[in-house]
C-alpha cells in the first residue's frame, strides 16, 4: 500500500475522474458512506450523532455520512461552519441530496462564535464526526474552527475524523501536531497520507492508551491512479505473506534452520529470547550458539531449541578460538539464516568474532545488538551484495554506525535509513516511533504497530528472532519477509496491551501473543484496511 502526499491524493482523484470516468461526486458518496459504515460497526449502541462540517469537500463527505446514518436509523444533526448557500460543487450536491432524502434533518448554520457556543447539537450527541477540513487543508485553523476545536477538546464524546483530524497537515511527518482536533478514530480514503503513518492521530483510552483506529476505505480509484513519489509503503500490506495455510505435506526442513549466535556471561536472556521468538514465528529448526557456561540457561527457554556450545574468554564472552580450523564451517553447515548479536558483549574477542562470522557467512544474516556495535567505525565491511544482510539498530546503535548523534538520526530518519541501505546494499530496520524498513533499492516501508509497552529490555532480541524466522521461511521474498516480521512484532505487542497494562508488558509477553498477530487480518468485513489500532 503506497503512502501519498496531499498533492498526490488530489491527483489520484482527478485521474480517477478524468481517465476512468468516475465522477468526483461518486467518490464523495462512497467516502461518506464508508465513514457511516465505520461508525455503525465501531459504535453500534450510540444511535445519536452530530456531524461537524466545513464548506469544502471534507464537509461534503460529512454530509453524505449524515444521510447514511439517518437512513440507518440514527438521530443525526449537522453543524455547518457557514451558511448552506455558501457550499459549492460536490459539497453543495451532497447537501441538496441530504435535505431531499431526509427533509427533517436539522442543519445548524453557524456564522458566529455565540451561535457555536450555544449550539445544543454539540452537547447532545453520543458521537461527533469531524468533517471540518481534510487532506487539502494547510494549518493553522482559523476563525470558528478554532472555537469548535476547543469545544470538542472539552467534550467527552468519541470523535471520528473524516480523512484527518481537522487542523492536521496531511504532509506532516511529525509524531504530534498542535492546534488540531482530537480524534478517537480516523477514516481516510484510497491510500494513507504521510500524516496517517507518521502521526499519533488517535488515542484509545479503552485499551489503556494504545492507538485508536486509523482505517483506509477504498472508494473506487483504480490502483493505476495511485501514484507516489515518496518511495514509502506500509509494512502491513506485506502480512498476506503469512496468511496462506501451509502445505499439508510439510516438514521442518521446508521452513529453514536458523542459527542464533550471541550470549555472554550475564546475558543469557538475549539469545534465549531471540531463539524462542524464532521458533514461535515459524522457523523449522533453531540452534543457539552461545558460550558454554550459559548453555543450560539458554536451553531452559524451551526444549525445542538445539544448542551449540562455544569456547569463551576470561570474561564469559565468545572466544576467537571458535573460528579456528573448520569450527565455523561446522557451525554454519546446513544453516538457512544466521542471527548474530543478541547478548554477545563487546568484551575481549567478541567484536572481532562477530565481524568474522558476518564476513564468512554466505547465508542471509541478521545483525543486531552487540554485533552492530562491532561495526562502529568499520561500516565499510557491511556489504549486502555478497549475501542478504539485515541490520536492526535502535537510534543509539544507528548513531554509532553513521557517526552521528542520536538527535541527528532522529531528525532525518527516512533520509538516513534510505542512504545507509542503498549505500551498503542491505535492509535496514531503524527502530523507534514508526520503525522504518529501508531496502537496497531505496524503498522504505513504515510500520504502524506497537506501543510504549515495548520499551523494555529484550524487545529487540524478540524482533531479531522474528526477522530471522521470516527470512528462513521466505528466502525468495526478502522485502516482504522483513516487513512482515516488523509488523507482526508490533501487532503482537498491541494484543498484549489489550489484556495487560503497558507498564507491565515484558518482551516475552509479545511472543505469547504472536499467534494472535498471525491470525489477525488487517481488512475488515466492510473492506476497510486497519493501518492502526485493533479492529473489534
Amino acid at each position: 500500500m503506497k503512502i501519498l502526499t496531499a498533492e498526490e491524493m488530489g491527483a489520484t482523484d482527478r485521474r480517477t475522474a478524468e481517465q476512468y470516468g468516475v465522477p468526483l461526486g461518486s467518490l464523495m458518496e462512497r467516502a461518506g458512506c464508508a465513514v457511516a459504515q465505520f461508525c455503525l460497526r465501531q459504535y453500534p449502541s450510540v444511535g445519536v450523532g452530530t456531524v461537524l462540517c466545513g464548506k469544502g469537500n471534507n464537509g461534503g463527505d460529512g454530509l453524505v455520512a449524515a444521510r447514511a446514518l439517518l437512513q440507518a436509523g440514527w438521530q443525526v444533526r449537522v453543524v455547518l461552519l457557514g451558511r448552506m448557500d455558501e457550499l459549492k460543487g460536490e459539497a453543495a450536491e451532497a447537501l441538496k441530496r441530504l435535505r431531499c432524502e431526509a427533509s427533517a434533518v436539522v442543519v445548524d448554520e453557524i456564522v458566529d462564535e455565540a451561535g457555536l457556543r450555544s449550539c445544543e447539537a454539540l452537547r447532545d450527541a453520543g458521537l461527533l464526526i469531524d468533517a471540518v477540513v481534510g487532506t487539502g487543508f494547510k494549518p493553522p485553523l482559523r476563525g470558528l474552527a478554532v472555537t469548535l476545536r476547543e469545544i470538542v477538546e472539552g467534550s467527552s464524546q468519541p470523535v471520528v475524523a473524516v480523512d484527518l483530524p481537522s487542523g492536521w497537515d496531511a504532509n506532516s511527518m511529525e509524531q504530534t501536531a498542535t492546534g488540531s482536533f482530537r480524534a478517537d478514530a480516523v477514516v481516510t480514503f484510497t491510500a494513507p497520507k504521510l500524516a496517517h503513518v507518521f502521526g499519533h492521530l488517535t488515542r484509545n483510552e479503552e485499551t489503556g492508551g494504545t492507538l485508536g483506529p486509523v482505517v483506509v476505505a477504498p472508494i473506487g480509484s483504480p490502483s493505476e491512479t495511485v501514484v507516489s513519489s515518496t518511495g514509502l509503503t506500509w509494512t502491513g500490506a506485506s502480512k498476506d505473506l503469512v496468511e496462506k495455510a501451509r502445505d499439508v505435506n510439510s516438514n521442518k526442513g521446508k521452513f529453514g534452520h536458523v542459527l542464533v549466535v550471541g550470549g555472554s556471561y550475564g546475558k543469557a536472556g538475549a539469545p534465549a529470547m531471540a531463539s524462542l521468538a524464532c521458533l514461535r514465528a515459524g522457523a523449522g529448526l533453531v540452534t543457539a550458539a552461545v558460550p558454554s557456561s550459559i548453555v543450560d540457561l539458554v536451553a531452559g527457554i524451551t526444549p525445542e531449541l538445539m544448542m551449540a556450545p562455544l569456547a569463551e574468554g576470561s570474561k564469559g564472552e565468545v572466544s576467537f578460538k571458535n573460528l579456528d580450523g573448520a569450527k565455523l564451517d561446522g557451525l554454519v553447515k546446513q544453516i538457512t539464516v544466521a542471527a548474530v548479536g543478541p547478548g554477545l558483549s563487546t568484551e575481549g574477542d567478541a567484536p572481532a568474532f562477530a565481524r568474522q562470522v558476518v564476513e564468512k557467512t554466505v547465508v542471509p544474516v541478521v545483525i543486531d545488538a552487540d554485533a552492530l556495535n562491532a561495526f562502529d567505525g568499520k561500516t565499510d565491511l557491511l556489504n549486502g551484495s555478497v549475501r542478504v544482510m539485515v541490520l536492526t539498530p535502535h537510534p543509539g546503535e544507528m548513531a554509532r554506525l553513521a557517526g552521528l548523534s542520536v538527535k541527528e538520526v532522529e531528525a532525518d530518519r527516512v533520509g538516513l535509513a534510505r542512504r545507509f541501505a542503498t549505500k551498503h546494499k542491505l535492509t535496514l530496520v531503524l527502530k523507534g516511533w514508526r520503525t522504518l524498513v529501508a531496502h537496497p533499492d531505496g524503498s522504505i516501508a513504515v510500520n504502524t504497530t506497537g506501543n510504549p509497552g515495548m520499551a523494555k529490555g529484550g524487545s529487540g532480541d524478540i524482533l531479531t528472532g522474528i526477522v530471522a524466522a521470516m527470512l528462513a521461511q521466505y528466502p525468495k521474498d526478502v522485502k516482504r519477509a522483513v516487513e512482515t516480521a516488523v509488523y507482526l512484532h508490533g501487532l503482537a505487542a498491541d494484543f498484549a496491551a489489550t489484556v495487560m497494562d503497558e507498564h507491565t508488558i515484558l518482551a516475552t509477553d509479545t511472543v505469547a501473543h504472536l499467534s494472535d498477530a498471525f491470525r489477525y487480518r488487517t481488512m475488515d468485513d466492510d473492506g476497510l484496511t486497519w493501518i492502526c489500532g485493533l479492529r473489534r
